[in-house]
């Protein structure tokens, strides 16, 4: 057993189990000291019932005939007690203190049996039984059993189950007094997963003071957030723009320039620069999602992508389905299949791309057959701006952005990115979403 794995039931759990406690340990004790006092009471009460019947039982047999005294015996029988009649007596055994105890009760209720030599004894059973005699005034015997026919039992079940009544209402009412109590705490828990997603909510104050505070204070947190990153948006666009614009007519300018040597690797600069800023501004364009998930055959959409590459006489083949469909941000994920193409294109000159349904995920791989990346690096290599040039051992190009930006489209889709050495030699970076209920397999 994993000893580190522990249960998290959460903070109105945890208050419950505190109160389930509390009313556990509260009835427990409680019934203990009632069913304690309750025992010392029925003992009392038996006592006193055995002794008033032992006293009439006496004196009815020694005022009878010896010959009439066995009839009698079962005359004075009853479902409670057994009573009948003998000449002879055994030994009395010795008594046990509860026994001592009870008959010291009946000698208190009944004086005039103190000199009767009472005894009395217990026979186990079924129906466990006290026994005993006592000696008449001619000296002959009369012997008695007291049954229990767990009458005792039953009734103390029955009072348990009384007993927990209130104990299960206060038990219902103390949940639903928590659940209202940690409603607010509930909402807010619901605004952060939403506020981590790029949206925006207020949450309104309710609640104790103390949650009431958390809450000004989160609403306050969370609009101080939304206006960096608004402003940081606002920026990034403005920057786009204004960037765009000297490249756009440095773009028109190469046209005036004679040496084709010259114009060529200004174009490709340039060319490298606007690629740089798309990358820049989709990965810092702020949280909010400006795209809205949609129903994609994405294996059309990713045979499209690979289309596109084989028209500009890229090596990028395809296999896989023919169809899937998800609901996906399209033009997100188009991206990020993009990127992997042209990381594995540049790296290793060739990309295999496959679209494949395993279990309940569904596997997108582009293959490449570069020199692959150290293990130990496998991790930092999606880290935004990172580079590793000398395990690629080529230029790099952009800002290393692009891991970066297929990691954050894809967890958007509630996915995740892997990538791995092949064992052939190569780099394979696979996308896996998961599929949702209906599609999958049963």
């Amino acid at each position: 057993m994993n000893w580190h794995v522990r249960v998290s039931l959460g903070l109105l759990g945890r208050l419950f189990a505190i109160l389930l406690l509390t009313l556990t340990l509260e009835f427990a004790v409680g019934t203990l000291i009632y069913e304690r006092a309750s025992q010392l009471s029925l003992q009392d009460d038996e006592a006193r019932r055995l002794a008033e019947h032992l006293v009439i039982a006496r004196k009815l047999l020694a005022e009878s005939p010896q010959d009439d005294r066995r009839a009698l015996g079962f005359q004075l029988t009853t479902d409670r007690y057994d009573v009948h009649w003998s000449p002879v007596a055994p030994p009395p055994p010795p008594l046990s203190p509860d026994l001592e105890r009870m008959r010291r009760q009946i000698i208190t209720w009944e004086p005039s049996l103190e000199k009767s030599g009472l005894w009395l004894r217990i026979t186990p059973g079924r129906h466990s039984e006290i026994n005993g005699g006592l000696q008449l005034p001619d000296r002959s015997w009369l012997y008695f059993g007291m049954r229990h026919n767990g009458g005792k039992w039953a009734f103390t079940i029955g009072r348990m189950g009384l007993a927990l009544i209130p104990v299960l209402a206060l038990l219902v009412a103390g949940w639903l007094l928590i659940r209202r109590t940690l409603a607010p705490l509930r909402d807010l828990t619901h605004a952060t997963h939403k506020i981590g997603r790029g949206s925006e909510v207020i949450v309104p104050e309710a609640g104790t003071s103390d949650v009431r505070n958390l809450i000004t204070a989160f609403n306050a947190m969370q609009a101080r957030i939304h206006r960096l990153i608004d402003e940081r948006t606002e920026t990034l666009a403005a920057v786009g723009h204004d960037l765009r614009t000297p490249l756009a007519r440095l773009q028109l300018r190469l046209e005036a320039v004679k040496d084709a040597e010259v114009q060529d690797a200004m174009a490709g600069d340039l060319e490298e620069m606007g690629a740089m800023l798309e990358s820049l501004l989709a990965y810092l364009g702020g949280e909010k999602d400006p795209e809205t998930p949609v129903r994609t055959d994405i294996a059309v959409t990713i045979a499209t992508v690979v289309d596109a590459f084989q028209d500009h006489g890229q090596n990028v083949t395809y296999e896989g389905l023919d169809h899937l469909e998800l609901e996906v941000r399209a033009l997100s994920l188009r991206r990020a299949v993009r990127n992997l193409i042209e990381n594995a294109l540049h790296y290793g000159q060739r990309a295999r791309v496959s679209v494949d349904r395993k279990g309940n995920e569904v596997l997108i791989r582009v293959d490449d057959d570069g020199p692959g990346i150290p293990r130990d690096r496998l991790e930092q290599v999606m880290r935004p701006f990172s580079r590793l040039d000398e395990a690629r051992q080529r230029n790099t190009r952009g800002l290393g952005l692009g891991l970066a930006i297929v990691q954050k489209a894809v967890a958007a889709e509630g996915g995740h990115l892997i990538l791995a050495n092949r064992p052939e030699g190569g780099l394979r970076a696979e996308i896996c979403l998961d599929l949702p209920r209906q599609g999958r397999r049963a």
